[in-house]
């Protein structure tokens, strides 16, 4: 097919004086002018936060994020991966996986990888053509549709059941349930907005929100029925013990739930909204990508460029557990440490012309998935196959994709999402 140049460019926030941390910022897209700024300017820069936060050190650059991501020992997960300030009670009782360090999250990634391997979300491809034709079939019909609501929300909405073994009929309530817990800063997903409501009552609870009592209550009927009969899916196989003999403990076992039914669904969908969106308005990128057979080299580099174009998960937070110095300040033990994932992957000493998407780049190490360190996200096979399934099907079906309406962005400053996309759909 030859090399692949033809791009096209953001269209986000281009405030230079952005405030980060500032839920609202983000609702009129990502601050890229905000971060390119920081970048070149201060890549180490300390940022004070509103509302009693203690403030937090900025970490901007590709490499510098790497560098952090690497170092769990000096950097930790496990006094938090958010911004928000908790006591050691509230962290205990909400930790995953995530919120841990080497070893402990080396054993606890191990059970949960089982589920999630790529040899076994490999055999998941013909189910996922299947359900996106069923999709595309009620898209296409509809004609004039919001494109992340009908295409990209339902595809893991209706995956995530059948990978972890929760019926069909329950997909749509755990999803609108794992929303208000991760889009907890968003009103369009909860009536218990984290920075806008009191919340200190859920402060035990995943996410701070109450939506996390009814996953847990949910999680639990779901185990009660696994417990004396094994039902060959991945909830199932989550609670065998390892071949050590290890059993996740009833707390692990309800904050991995509520975390699959959240961050399960939300990155992949806000993921496959951008690409829809981006095809949308590149006639180039449909036309390239609709004349490419399944097989075809260019899906592979292009479901890697979608995926670092989305860039879902805004940012991570570290604690320094010993003083560091990086670009010639110093982190002090203690010290929150924020690496922002998306200006990473629009950094240009790592990317040429990263405000273009293009779809052969090659060698593109992006870390959307939080690469180059112990907690690159457990779902990343499920990711890839989804987002490039989804598109390939999705143009097969389709002789023109328009955007009508302009997007909505999620209020949040940490998940970026398109919303909403109000897009027509021309039948092939």
């Amino acid at each position: 097919m030859g090399k692949i140049f033809k791009t096209i460019g953001p269209m986000n926030n281009d405030d230079i004086d952005a405030d980060i941390t500032d839920h609202d910022t983000y609702e009129k897209g990502f601050p890229h002018m905000a971060f390119k700024h920081m970048r070149d300017k201060d890549p180490c820069a300390w940022i004070d936060e509103k509302d009693g936060g203690k403030g937090f050190w900025a970490i901007t650059r590709y490499n510098d994020i790497r560098e952090v991501n690497g170092l769990p020992k000096i950097f930790s997960s496990a006094q938090g991966i958010r911004l928000e300030e908790q006591s050691k009670e509230e962290f205990e009782a909400r930790k995953t996986f995530q919120e841990t360090d080497p070893p402990v999250h080396n054993r606890q990634r191990m059970m949960f990888h089982r589920g999630f391997s790529r040899k076994l979300i490999s055999t998941y491809e013909p189910l996922i053509r299947d359900i996106c034709n069923d999709i595309i079939d009620e898209a296409v019909d509809s004609s004039e549709i919001d494109a992340t609501k009908e295409i990209a929300k339902k595809l893991p909405m209706r995956m995530l059941g059948r990978v972890i073994g929760t019926p069909d009929e329950d997909a749509e309530w755990l999803v609108s349930r794992g929303d208000a817990m991760i889009a907890n800063s968003d009103p369009d997903f909860t009536d218990h907005v984290v920075d806008k409501v009191d919340t200190d009552e859920y402060r035990f609870l995943p996410f701070r929100s109450p939506a996390g009592k009814e996953i847990y209550e949910y999680g639990e009927k779901q185990k009660r029925l696994r417990e004396d009969h094994n039902m060959g899916d991945v909830m199932s196989m989550l609670l065998q013990p390892n071949k050590q003999g290890d059993k996740l403990s009833d707390l692990e076992f309800k904050n991995f739930f509520a975390l699959m039914i959240a961050a399960g669904n939300d990155t992949t969908r806000y993921s496959m909204a951008s690409s829809i969106h981006a095809i949308a308005n590149n006639p180039y990128i449909f036309n390239c990508l609709k004349s490419a057979p399944d097989d075809s080299p260019v899906w592979d580099s292009a479901t890697e460029e979608f995926i670092r174009w989305a860039s879902p998960t805004i940012h991570f937070r570290r604690t320094a557990t010993e003083d560091y110095k990086l670009h010639g300040k110093q982190i002090r033990e203690g010290d929150k440490v924020a690496i922002w994932f998306t200006s990473g992957n629009y950094d240009e000493r790592k990317f040429s012309n990263p405000f273009n998407l293009i779809l052969e780049r090659e060698n593109n190490n992006h870390i959307a998935f939080g690469q180059g360190g112990p907690h690159v996200c457990l779902g990343i096979w499920l990711a890839r196959l989804e987002v490039r399934v989804a598109m390939q099907e999705l143009l097969k079906r389709v002789s023109k994709i328009e955007q009508i309406a302009p997007e909505k962005y999620l209020r949040s400053n940490f998940i970026r999402g398109i919303k909403n996309l109000p897009v027509k759909l021309t039948s092939a």
